[in-house]
């Protein structure tokens, strides 16, 4: 099973999808299959500038603390990450303002960057 975070109108899912037997190539595809308009952007690229929060096991982001932009101190929680089902909370390393790189609900893998402070 694969997992992906789609976004529409707004709202954020998590879904899972089932490979099952063969794929559906795009010339085989009906024209109900095909998608013919680019997605939207969902969040602009994560700054480089300051310094990366990254996850240190993957999981599942349960809950975003705080919002995008919020001045943060030291060591207070910013995101819940889920991991083999316990909630674990992921804080700042230091004061500043923080740029959320991902959304409620999407998986990440380990090393994956949640937040940048600076």
């Amino acid at each position: 099973m694969r997992n992906f975070v789609v976004t529409i109108d707004g709202k954020t899912y998590s879904v899972g999808v089932e490979e099952v037997g063969e794929s559906v190539s795009e010339a085989s595809a009906t024209p109900a299959q095909v998608v013919t308009e680019a997605p939207k952007a969902v969040k602009p690229v994560t700054p480089v500038n300051g310094i990366k929060v990254t996850s240190p096991f993957p999981g599942l982001i349960k809950n975003i603390l705080v919002s995008d932009g919020a001045s943060v101190k030291k060591d207070q929680p910013i995101i819940v990450l889920e991991a083999m089902k316990m909630d674990n909370e992921i804080t700042a390393p230091c004061d500043g303002k923080v740029a959320i790189s991902v959304a409620k609900g999407a998986n990440v893998e380990t090393n994956a960057v949640l937040a940048v402070i600076g």
